[in-house]
């Protein structure tokens, strides 16, 4: 929950804004007081704008409505922090880690060139199909050990390019990338994984490392890239296709799932039910068959809509097929990894013209590797802006004192050198001798051949490096109102979850008497409704349904029937038995629900036979505990949180400065 959180927080940045100009008269006014703490309308204005206004969001809520959410939002964070779960260490280095990784960014050159921009439109026009074989080289790694990689990697591409030899296949045998290779099955852990064989699907812009992205783009259909280094070593590439780019992608679909493990759901067998399914679809009863049989349940409500995908964040045998039909069209089944899929693409979205794009792609290319300057470009950006001064006189004074002692490692401060001197400033930081000699006793390195005072320089330069990348790292925040923004929600978001965790979520899951006595009191809102026992033998071979009949009408026990089936080896034939409402089965519904009843039920989508018996009716009753746990336990949680924060209203009573308020959504609303 925690990394899809971080993920979630990960995007706002390519979202959040500060509030406009226009605003700035109130934004920093107080809007919302709780107790002695105060929250100012820009904060407010911030995070509402960020999750309504900017983006995709599920659904928008009213200002009227997101100042209370908001409002219950900040009881629990200032609540953690008075129970002081913002110092604990984990939650502190969990921060920091994210801190540090949310700043590399800002750390790098801004520089940003026309052609850099100009080059990412024109590539934003295509996706990319692609396999790739990586041979490992970190990025420090030695010399000889970089050479050893590259010319691995150029071996690989002659076998291919000059012996001919099947791309795939030299990945399979010889790529680095695990993802490449069949994962064998580890009983109780995962399934067989079937490798990629080096095919990565379909990208675009942005979606790979820059290096890689050129590659790929570089790189005529059907051929094979020389050598080509990342962060991740040596990669050959293969572009496959190069297509007019999708963009944004709306599409629908009824999906069946797969699983060998069940005979009604073998590949066969679903093969055969979605093109029969596929012949009975027209464009007016695709609501209808969505919902009759489509496996992906979280769709079906929405007539089978997904939420707009891009070309990279699906499998390529489905954007193969949205990149073959026209929009409103509907595709003939297609086979992914999870099962068969009937398409209906609704519209896509591509990119528009670069006028509009420019900001955007300028935004983008800002923080891709593709405009990383060298590190002294970034470090005289912040000394300019941040006024870095220098006091030449004191470190050439200082450097004076080094001795031959730091070319042999073992150099520290000597006694009369004044270590408070300062050496140089940046904003209104100061950094003197003592912290310099602190920084060459803990990176000094025995180098005989160096002369002491060049090796000292060198040092000196990269302290210098160091601290003026430090300390715009510590400045970010007051510098940049999108990392502000991000790192606050951030912060919060991390410290209402451990809240929440440990005063809500683990007492409700872990206080089973609490549950029992919830569950007895509310014992009428946890139902079944009219249910029946069913017993389903399914055929898919007509010669085995007299047997079948005849077991079903045994009475035995679907136990017994299954010892029979497996000891007499019959074959093609299958059973089960559960309880089922309307609407569960279709099989079922067929059936007259009176114990004993029998029904012959054929199947056109699949053509298998199912006899269905009736085992058991029961009027609507209570569930269970156990069977009603899962609702029972969220809604104790949902209890226990709205007493929470009834308890925070009294000890941080809430006042809204209305008059503030009224401005915020007037701005908001115009």
């Amino acid at each position: 929950m925690k990394r899809n959180l971080i993920r979630l927080v990960l995007l706002a940045i390519m979202t959040s804004a500060s509030v406009a100009v226009s605003a700035q008269s109130f934004a920093k006014k107080t809007l919302i007081k709780f107790g002695d703490r105060d929250v100012t309308a820009g904060e407010f204005m911030e995070v509402y704008e960020k999750n309504n206004l900017k983006g995709e969001v599920a659904e928008v809520k009213s200002i009227d409505e997101y100042i209370d959410i908001f409002t219950d939002f900040k009881l629990k964070v200032f609540e953690a922090e008075a129970l002081g779960l913002d110092t604990v260490s984990k939650f502190l280095k969990e921060v920091e880690e994210y801190r540090n990784q949310l700043a590399k960014p800002y750390l790098t050159s801004d520089g940003v060139s026309e052609d850099l921009v100009k080059e990412a439109f024109e590539r934003m026009q295509y996706d990319i199909n692609a396999a790739h074989i990586l041979v490992k080289c970190g990025t420090f790694d030695a010399p000889a050990d970089t050479l050893r990689a590259y010319k691995k990697a150029l071996e690989l591409r002659n076998r291919i390019v000059k012996g001919g030899e099947d791309f795939n296949a030299v990945a399979s045998e010889c790529s680095e990338d695990p993802s490449a290779r069949d994962m064998e099955a580890i009983p109780g852990r995962r399934p067989f994984m079937p490798g990629n064989k080096g095919e990565l699907g379909y990208f675009t812009v942005f979606d790979m490392v820059y290096p890689f992205e050129t590659a790929a783009y570089n790189t005529p259909v059907g051929e094979v890239s020389m050598p080509v280094r990342t962060d991740f070593g040596y990669h050959i590439v293969k572009v496959n296709s190069k297509t007019p780019a999708c963009g944004v992608i709306n599409v629908a679909h009824i999906f069946l799932q797969v699983n060998d493990k069940d005979i009604e759901h073998s590949d066969s067998i679903v093969k055969i039910k979605a093109d029969n399914i596929r012949k009975e679809i027209t464009a007016e009863n695709w609501p209808i068959m969505v919902s009759r049989y489509s496996d992906d349940k979280g769709t079906i409500a929405n007539e089978g809509r997904l939420s707009p995908i891009r070309v990279g964040s699906i499998v390529p045998q489905f954007i193969d097929v949205v990149k073959n039909i026209e929009k409103g069209q509907i595709s003939e089944p297609v086979k992914t990894i999870y099962g068969y899929h009937i398409i209906k693409l609704i519209g896509m979205m591509p990119p528009t013209d670069f006028e509009t794009l420019k900001p955007k792609i300028e935004e983008r290319v800002k923080r891709d590797m593709r405009s990383v300057a060298s590190e002294q470009a970034v470090v005289s950006r912040i000394m300019k802006e941040e006024g870095f001064k220098e006091n030449v006189k004191a470190k050439d004074g200082f450097m004076a004192t080094i001795d031959s002692s730091i070319i042999e490692g073992k150099y520290s401060l000597p006694e009369g050198v004044d270590g408070n001197k300062v050496l140089f400033s940046i904003g209104k930081k100061k950094y003197i001798v003592s912290d310099f000699a602190a920084y060459i006793e803990k990176n000094q390195r025995a180098y005989p051949f160096k002369t002491p005072t060049s090796y000292a320089y060198e040092l000196y330069a990269d302290f210098v490096n160091v601290s003026v990348k430090e300390y715009e790292k510590s400045i970010l925040e007051d510098k940049y109102s999108d990392f502000r923004i991000v790192m606050r929600e951030y912060h919060d978001g991390i410290l209402l979850f451990d809240f929440m965790e440990k005063e809500v979520w683990k007492k409700a899951s872990n206080d089973t008497l609490a549950l029992q006595a919830y569950y007895d009191e509310h014992k009428s809102e946890y139902m079944w409704g009219d249910r029946v026992k069913a017993m389903i033998g399914t055929v898919t071979r007509e010669e085995s349904l007299p047997r079948m009949h005849e077991l079903i009408s045994s009475g035995l026990s679907v136990d017994s029937i299954k010892s029979i089936i497996k000891t007499d080896s019959i074959r093609f034939v299958s059973i089960k038995e559960h309880f089922y409402q309307k609407g569960d089965n279709i099989y079922v519904d067929q059936t007259p629900w009176t114990v004993g009843a029998i029904q012959e039920c054929p199947s056109d989508k699949d053509k298998a036979i199912r006899v269905v018996r009736i085992t058991d009716v029961r009027k609507p009753e209570p569930k269970s505990f156990k069977e009603a746990k899962g609702l029972v336990t969220s809604d104790y949680q949902t209890v226990l949180e709205k007493e929470l924060l009834k308890e925070l209203r009294e000890k941080y009573p809430v006042t809204i400065d209305e008059k503030v308020f009224a401005k915020v959504k007037k701005y908001f609303n115009k």
